[in-house]
């Protein structure tokens, strides 16, 4: 197998992991003015990904760090044609991180209430960019011959870029219900549950019509499988978060999340971005590539740091596994 490949795999890996791991605490914080009838509530929400948020967030810029390496073209083209979604996702990732840190600094309510609009617009808003950005990677956006992004900001706002904006946030608010039932004890857990169920209904009905979609414009026989995967974990989570065994249905969304974006990787390949106007245009991941000493080097230093990385990120999880309720947080 090419280094290329090898890479691109590997971009495709850690974006998913990226996407099941930060979308259920992008899920828990678009919920929590949902599922959240009282302060408590909302702290024991928060708590149930107060140790692992940041950790999540490594994976994107793992991710980045690994496009800007192995596919430099890649990423200067995508970070200078999507400068302004890429921005606000990244402005609201640090408001929803900053909140996250501050809101149990003062103990009046409208200091809390103003930092828990933070990380529900900090979560819904990359949610939803996250989904633009990706199905404007898959169909394509407007290239010349020198890979240079020759578009406007609305290009980048088609029907199928917003169905695709719609989905994401509408899988991730499962995922994160799904979540809190799983990490949680007492009467939020059972709303949860509920909800959890009712939201799989429109994630399922979205993706769907996202996936088809997609494997319209762009398709191989791997993608279908991964699709038809994807569609049928989410309807096994679903299955099992009706019946209250939420491991079981974690584990349903998260397969349905991480075969979606497989899906998108594998339909794309070996194009790393379309152009919709020249065929020159487009990127490879052959003319994207950084040199063959480059990947090689960067393998071996994959190679070495990937597993010490994972071991310490389960290790996390393992430590945090424990249910929490309201009656582990103080009254203050």
């Amino acid at each position: 197998m090419e280094l290329t490949t090898i890479w691109f795999l590997l971009v495709a890996v850690l974006f998913t992991g990226y996407f099941i791991l930060e979308g259920f605490d992008f899920g828990v914080g678009m919920l929590l003015p949902v599922l959240g009838r009282d302060d408590r509530e909302r702290r024991v929400m928060i708590n149930t990904i107060g140790p692992v948020w940041d950790g999540n967030e490594v994976w994107l810029i793992t991710a980045g760090g690994a496009m800007f390496a192995a596919f430099p073209e890649w990423y200067a083209t995508l970070f200078s044609g999507f400068y302004l979604p890429l921005l606000l996702i990244l402005l609201a990732l640090i408001a929803r991180g900053v909140a996250f840190e501050y809101r149990h600094k003062r103990p009046e309510a409208s200091w809390k209430r103003r930092w828990d609009n933070a990380i529900f617009f900090g979560s819904l808003i990359p949610a939803i960019l996250w989904g633009v950005a990706f199905a404007n990677i898959l169909r394509g956006v407007p290239l010349d011959a020198d890979h240079e992004f020759v578009g406007e900001l609305v290009d980048l706002l088609h029907p199928y870029a917003l169905l695709g904006g719609a989905t994401t946030a509408a899988l991730f608010a499962t995922h994160g219900a799904v979540f809190i039932a799983l990490k949680t004890v007492g009467d939020i857990r059972g709303r949860a549950a509920t909800l959890a169920v009712r939201l799989g209904v429109v994630s399922a009905v979205l993706a769907v019509a996202f996936l088809t979609w997609t494997l319209t414009i762009r398709s191989s026989p791997t993608a279908v499988v991964l699709a038809t995967g994807a569609a049928l974990a989410l309807l096994g989570g679903l299955a099992a978060a009706r019946v209250r065994r939420e491991g079981w249905a974690f584990t349903g969304t998260a397969l349905a999340i991480g075969l979606a974006v497989a899906t998108l990787f594998a339909a794309l390949f070996p194009i790393v971005m379309p152009s919709t106007l020249d065929p020159a245009g487009t990127l490879t991941a052959t003319n994207a590539a950084s040199t063959p000493y480059t990947l090689r080097i960067m393998t071996w230093v994959a190679v070495f740091f990937t597993p010490i990385v994972l071991a310490y990120q389960g290790w996390t999880y393992w430590v945090f596994r424990k249910r929490i309720g309201v009656k582990h947080i103080p009254q203050h």
